[in-house]
C-alpha cells in the first residue's frame, strides 16, 4: 500500500454481528456504577485494564468468565440497562456503524430483572429507544449458555421465537466450546429454525475444525460466532464458501484469549483468499480494549490491506446480518462511496 492514500476507517459503514451484551460496557461506565454501588472491582478491571487475559486452559477461561460476572453485577436497574445500549449504539455509530445484533443470554440477568421475559421485553425497549436516538439500526441475538443444562437452552430458544420479528433476529450459544456436548443444544437450535431466526452458535475458536463440523452437523449453522481456525482445515473452509455460512472473526478478542500470538497470524487473508463471508466483530470491547473500527485498523496494519480489501470486509458484514433491505442498500451506496 505504498504511496496509497489511507482512508478514514472510522467512517467505513459496518454491521457488527459479534457484540456481547455486558461486553460492550464503556470501561467508564463501569467504574462509574461501580463507585455507586460500592462494588469493588479487581484491579484488572480498574488500574490494570484491559486485563491480561488467557483462555488457553479452563482455568484461563474461568478468569475471564470471572470478570465478565463481575462487570454484570454492576448492572441493578433498568437505567442502567437502557445506559450500556445506547452508549454501545453510540460507540458503533462512532464507529462507522450502521447495523447491531447485539447479543444477550437474558437468563444471566433474569434474577435481578424479574425473569427472561421481563428482561428481554426491558432489551427489546431500550434496543428501541437507542435506535430511534442514534440511528442505528439494531436488533438483538438471544443466546444460550453451554456451560448450562440444554433444557435452559430449550427455554431461551422458545423465548426467542415468540419474539421473532418484534426485535429478535438470531439464535446463538455461547461461552466455553470445551464445555458441554454440542450435539445436546440441538433440539433448541431446531426450535430456534422453525421461527426462521439466524441460527448463530459460536464455534472454532478454542477448539478447531472439529467443533466447526460439530456446529454444522448438529445446530445447523447459518453464521458461525468466531470460526476463525475453520482456516487450519481446506476442505471444511471449502465446505463453509459452498453453503455461504458467514464467520465472525474477532481478532482483537483472537490474540487477548491466546488464541493466536498477534494479530499477523489471524488468519484473515488465507479466510478470505477462500471466499468465505467475513464480518469482523469486537467481541467484548469492555474486556479486550477494542472496538469495532479498531478490527478494521488493526487487521488493515496486520496484513497491509488496501482499503478495496476493507471495503469488501464491511460489505460482507451487511450481506451476513439480518439488516433490512433499506439498510443494506444505503450501506452499499456509502461503501462505494467511501472507496471512489
Amino acid at each position: 500500500m505504498v504511496g496509497e492514500r489511507l482512508r478514514d476507517v472510522s467512517v467505513l459503514p459496518k454491521a457488527h454481528l459479534h457484540l456481547h451484551f455486558t461486553g460492550s460496557m464503556r470501561h467508564g461506565t463501569l467504574l462509574e456504577l461501580a463507585e455507586r454501588d460500592g462494588i469493588a472491582l479487581p484491579d484488572s478491571l480498574v488500574e490494570d485494564w484491559p486485563p491480561q487475559l488467557s483462555a488457553a486452559d479452563e482455568k484461563g477461561w474461568f478468569r475471564f468468565q470471572r470478570l465478565y460476572d463481575v462487570a454484570r453485577s454492576v448492572l441493578r436497574t433498568p437505567d442502567d440497562v437502557r445506559r450500556l445500549v445506547l452508549e454501545a449504539a453510540e460507540d458503533d455509530v462512532r464507529d462507522g456503524g450502521r447495523w447491531l445484533e447485539i447479543q444477550v443470554d437474558p437468563s444471566g440477568y433474569a434474577a435481578r430483572f424479574g425473569g427472561i421475559t421481563e428482561f428481554t421485553d426491558l432489551v427489546l425497549d431500550c434496543v428501541r429507544d437507542a435506535s430511534e436516538r442514534t440511528g442505528l439500526g439494531m436488533a438483538v441475538v438471544i443466546a444460550a449458555n453451554r456451560t448450562r443444562h440444554p433444557l435452559d437452552a430449550r427455554t431461551l430458544a422458545r423465548l426467542a421465537a415468540q419474539y421473532a420479528g418484534r426485535g429478535v433476529v438470531g439464535f446463538g450459544l455461547s461461552n466455553d466450546e470445551r464445555r458441554g456436548r454440542t450435539e445436546d443444544f440441538a433440539s433448541a437450535f431446531r426450535i430456534a429454525e422453525r421461527a426462521d431466526l439466524l441460527l448463530v452458535p459460536h464455534g472454532g475458536e478454542l477448539r478447531g475444525p472439529d467443533h466447526v463440523r460439530e456446529c454444522l452437523d448438529d445446530l445447523g449453522a447459518q453464521r458461525l460466532g468466531h470460526g476463525v481456525r475453520s482456516a487450519e482445515d481446506p476442505a471444511l473452509l471449502d465446505r463453509i464458501v459452498a453453503a455461504g455460512v458467514a464467520l465472525e472473526v474477532c481478532p482483537v478478542s483472537n490474540v487477548s484469549l491466546g488464541v493466536y500470538s498477534d494479530l499477523t497470524s489471524v488468519p484473515l487473508p488465507q479466510l478470505l483468499a477462500a471466499g468465505a463471508t467475513v464480518a469482523l466483530g469486537a467481541d467484548d470491547p469492555l474486556l479486550f480494549g477494542s472496538r469495532l473500527a479498531g478490527q478494521y485498523a488493526t487487521m488493515r496494519a496486520a496484513h497491509d490491506l488496501d482499503d478495496a480489501t476493507l471495503a469488501r470486509l464491511a460489505q460482507m458484514s451487511f450481506d451476513a446480518s439480518r439488516a433490512p433491505s433499506h439498510v443494506v442498500e444505503a450501506a452499499t451506496r456509502d461503501i462505494a462511496a467511501w472507496l471512489a
